[in-house]
């Protein structure tokens, strides 16, 4: 007698364990870090007090702040010979780059074989002021110019424009990169944050944790929606056409980017926050037509809101960064950049209490076939 299994395709609507990291209420738009709101954080909070409040759990006091922050600062210099590393690589994908370059750091890095909490969490923090490093130097390498050495006299947002461009950027847009590195810090168990909980439930490392959140993040099912936005944005080119592109791509059974989301069946609670910068943004250069294609694309999307079909971070995120001049093939690096905290707690809860992560698969193959020597095969 046969037991009947219920696949759980994507593991959707699966819990796997428990979090005290972030929550999220899909439903209603909700999303919290340790309980704090996305809404108060993103307006109110600086990245690094977010970063402290992933890793250790609560909000910094003004001492231990400034401690965590010059110890960010502190450990942004990567090695020559990573950097070397990048320059041999140059030509391929920055995710790609970012993902090698991780992976390397891991023979640089004193605490790689130790899995205690504590190392993991010197880890973590090492591996997110090292990641904008590397995402400029491989920039800057690939365009011909020399890498621009970190600034411990700026915070990490302002320190990552002012390596990637080579001067320092004004406070609003430091803060502007900023808030997106809130937005994008934690987001429970999506794909990367799996991918990098499997990774640690074989008891292997932050750094190879880290490299496979990479490279699930790479994915354009995932990480790569900003880019593929800016895209659409370009190729519609004026207001005018934005509407009739729209149709054209949902009447031949296209997907709009950067609608959608797996969990959200409302808007995205992050998306608002980006979508008033754009705004503020595209005035302030100038250059408001890409905020107005964008809101007839979302205007045209409207009705599908009722089938949970809403804007996503995602939408608004590649409009901004190329308000900012920043080069469109590394968005994904971007997110990566920001992410690395969530990865490196959601690394630290699966450590804590771990088990191996081996999910099934329900084989719908032959049974017992027979065996038939080379020879005697047709």
């Amino acid at each position: 007698m046969t037991t009947e299994i219920e696949l759980k395709r994507g593991l959707q609507g699966v819990y796997i364990d428990r979090t005290q990291s972030s929550f999220i209420d899909g439903a209603i738009g909700k999303l919290l870090y340790r309980g704090y709101s996305i809404h108060d954080l993103s307006e109110k909070a600086t990245f690094e007090e977010t970063v402290y409040l992933l890793l250790y759990g609560k909000l910094p006091n003004r001492k231990e702040l400034n401690d965590f922050d010059a110890h960010l600062r502190a450990n942004r210099s990567i090695p020559p010979e990573i950097v070397q590393i990048i320059r041999l690589i140059k030509d391929a994908h920055p995710m790609d780059v970012l993902r090698t370059a991780v992976s390397a750091l891991a023979a640089y890095d004193p605490d790689v074989a130790d899995n205690s909490l504590e190392s993991t969490l010197r880890k973590g923090v090492r591996l997110t002021a090292q990641a904008p490093t590397i995402v400029t130097a491989h920039a800057r390498i690939k365009d011909g110019k020399e890498p621009v050495e970190p600034d411990s006299n700026l915070n990490q947002a302002a320190n990552f424009l002012y390596m990637l461009f080579g001067k320092e950027p004004t406070s609003a847009e430091a803060r502007l990169m900023e808030k997106d590195f809130i937005l994008h810090a934690e987001h429970g168990i999506n794909a990367s944050a799996f991918a990098a909980r499997v990774a640690a439930s074989t008891i292997s490392d932050l750094h190879s944790a880290i490299v496979s959140g990479i490279g699930t993040l790479k994915g354009p099912a995932h990480g790569g929606a900003a880019e593929e936005v800016m895209k659409m944005a370009l190729d519609i080119g004026e207001e005018s056409n934005a509407e009739q592109y729209t149709r054209d791509i949902l009447e031949s059974g296209g997907r709009i980017m950067g609608f959608g989301h797996r969990v959200y069946k409302v808007e995205d609670p992050r998306a608002p926050h980006l979508q008033a910068e754009c705004e503020a943004l595209g005035e302030q250069k100038g250059q408001p037509k890409w905020f107005r294609i964008l809101s007839k694309v979302a205007e045209v999307m409207e009705p599908y809101a009722s089938r949970g079909i809403c804007p996503n971070v995602d939408f608004w995120a590649g409009t901004m960064y190329h308000l900012m001049d920043i080069p469109k093939d590394i968005f994904i690096s971007i997110f990566a950049m920001g992410r690395i905290p969530g990865w490196t707690v959601q690394v630290m809860e699966q450590y804590a209490n771990n088990i191996l992560l081996r999910p099934l698969l329900l084989y719908e193959g032959p049974m017992d076939l027979e065996y038939v020597p080379i020879d005697q095969r047709e």
